[in-house]
């Protein structure tokens, strides 16, 4: 019998299984959507990096649990068409949502080149952008731009250039994979970028293991950001010319107070 993932098989006799590229959204199962729960409900398999899927123990009672560990996204992906192309239902995790520096990308690449039927469904999940915005209150109110600091896959020269040019722009600026054990100077450099547009003044958020039980926030300025502990765990949220700090809220506004009345004083 020809494999699913030959141009030649027809749809009607293909034992193609189902690839469900799962966002497990910021931590726990709360934050988790109904469709995602679902997904993983309805897998024969489920794949993913160790310490996102101990996060939802809860989820994986009676499944074929496959897990490896950080850097071998290449594996899992293909070891999940391997499984989808026999027939199965296959849950591939994502921390956060899998369109967001994560997994779906890789997984529609992997299919193109493996020319694959498999059918593949992106299940979001929120995002550590939003999921800790919410955490410092509504910094993300107008315009923004998410950079990795991770040059891992992407030349530092490249990362540089669009720090320039989100930080030039006066956009809000959410840095992932802010610093690791390794790495530890690409912040540094970050906030040198942006303090070069910026006042010190600025405010900054950086939330860590949000919605975990080591959850930490922290509200500083870009002057003072680099006291805090910053780690792979942590997203940082620099503001932009306009937003401000108020009662351990972090505030960009909309500019609805350049238009409307906000207070009911005569």
């Amino acid at each position: 019998m020809e494999g699913c993932n030959s141009s030649n098989s027809s749809e009607t006799n293909s034992p193609c299984g189902l690839i469900s590229v799962v966002g497990t959204g910021i931590g726990s199962t709360e934050n988790m959507t109904p469709q995602a729960v679902k997904a993983l409900a309805g897998a024969d398999v489920i794949i993913g990096y160790k310490t996102y899927l101990d996060l939802i123990p809860e989820l994986l009672e009676g499944k074929e649990v496959i897990t490896s560990a950080m850097m071998q996204e290449v594996d899992r992906c293909n070891k999940s068409f391997d499984l989808a192309e026999s027939g199965k239902n296959v849950s591939l995790v994502s921390g956060g949502d899998p369109g967001i520096y994560a997994m779906a990308g890789l997984v529609l690449e992997i299919a193109a080149k493996r020319n694959s039927k498999v059918k593949v469904d992106v299940v979001p999940g929120i995002a550590a952008v939003n999921g800790c915005a919410a955490r410092l209150g509504a910094p993300l109110m107008h315009d923004f731009a998410a950079i990795s600091l991770s040059d891992l896959l992407t030349p530092w020269e490249m990362i540089e250039k669009r720090l320039d040019a989100a930080a030039s722009a006066d956009f809000v600026i959410a840095l992932y994979n802010p610093k690791s054990k390794k790495r530890t100077e690409h912040i540094v450099k970050a906030r040198e970028i942006i303090l070069s547009y910026r006042a010190k003044e600025t405010p900054v958020g950086i939330v860590t293991a949000a919605s975990r039980e080591n959850e930490v926030i922290r509200l500083t300025t870009l002057e003072r950001m680099l006291e805090e502990d910053i780690n792979m765990q942590s997203t940082v949220i620099v503001g932009n010319s306009t937003t401000f700090s108020w009662n351990g809220y972090m505030i960009t506004p909309r500019g609805y107070k350049d238009k409307y009345k906000l207070d009911k004083s005569p």
